[in-house]
């Protein structure tokens, strides 16, 4: 179905990212949630592909990430599988499938790297998620953190709301980034935190911070693609911190337009876009139909 890259990439390990944060290189990190999205973020050399659950939205029209289903996820991380062929992938666990236990967690993270091929799992929550993760960090599975704004639990944090913005707070969040941290997250993603509090908890890591809306101190940077690629039309609600890098709802509504416009005037399809029939094969067509009209009149 896809096409391989004319320069094939050698595939993104643990090992690559290791490498990319001890140089001081950013990793890139980018959201995809099918085969087209996945396919085209892996040409363009991506890092790492997150299956986020932001999906939900994006995706599957959801109003919030809390109501995603394990198997809507499995489903749309197979998917992104197929295509990626060079960068890591990720998978997000959603809301309700790791925080009863660390065993639920465990069997919920096993089911995304055998049913949805991804290569690791993403869980958000701080301090309190350390055991969980280091329930399945033990059992192989690689697991990238996230603190700061951890949308899954947005109805009590207040709403979206930029986390870390007192010295109290600025301090919980570090704690929960060294807490992930110590339970054995390859790396943590900060999200919608103050550029300065970001980068100064960077510091204070061993391993890479991935920032959204945390600033660029951060040791790499993701995006969800369908917000920076400009996939809806003008007027949707973007965060603050989304540069909008292209416009494939104007593109995508232009192109569609003109095919409706040339069906319409019964342009489309044009000879080219037909396929062609040796002219006594249609004339000896012509000529049995004609045939089946003579019968059904003297029938």
């Amino acid at each position: 179905m896809g096409a391989a890259p004319a320069n094939q990439r050698k595939k993104v390990t643990l090992g690559t990212l290791r490498s990319l944060h001890r140089k001081g290189e950013p990793i890139t990190m980018m959201t995809a949630h099918d085969f087209p999205s996945a396919h085209v973020a892996d040409h363009a050399g991506m890092d790492v592909i997150l299956v986020g659950d932001s999906l939900a939205m994006v995706s599957l029209g959801m109003e919030d990430t809390s109501e995603v289903l394990v198997e809507e996820m499995l489903l749309h991380c197979r998917s992104v599988a197929r295509a990626t062929k060079s960068a890591f992938t990720v998978g997000d666990l959603p809301m309700g499938s790791y925080e009863i236990a660390p065993e639920q967690a465990l069997a919920t993270a096993i089911r995304f790297i055998k049913e949805g091929r991804v290569q690791g799992i993403k869980l958000e929550g701080g301090k309190e998620m350390v055991p969980t993760i280091e329930k399945i960090t033990t059992a192989g599975i690689p697991v990238l953190g996230h603190v700061g704004l951890t949308p899954q639990r947005q109805n009590s944090l207040g709403g979206f709301r930029v986390q870390g913005k007192t010295s109290s707070s600025a301090m919980s969040l570090l704690e929960d980034a060294l807490g992930v941290q110590a339970a054995g997250c390859f790396a943590v993603v900060l999200e919608a935190v103050p550029a300065e509090v970001a980068a100064l908890v960077t510091q204070k890591l061993s391993i890479p911070t991935i920032g959204i809306g945390a600033g660029a101190g951060c040791s790499g940077q993701v995006l969800v693609q369908t917000d920076m690629t400009g996939n809806f039309p003008p007027g949707r609600y973007l965060p603050k911190f989304v540069k909008k890098y292209g416009d494939v709802w104007g593109e995508a509504k232009k192109a569609i337009e003109a095919y409706r416009d040339d069906v319409k005037a019964r342009e489309y399809p044009a000879k080219e876009h037909t396929y062609p029939m040796p002219q006594e094969e249609f004339a000896a067509f012509e000529k049995g139909v004609k045939a089946l009209e003579n019968e059904a009149n003297q029938a």
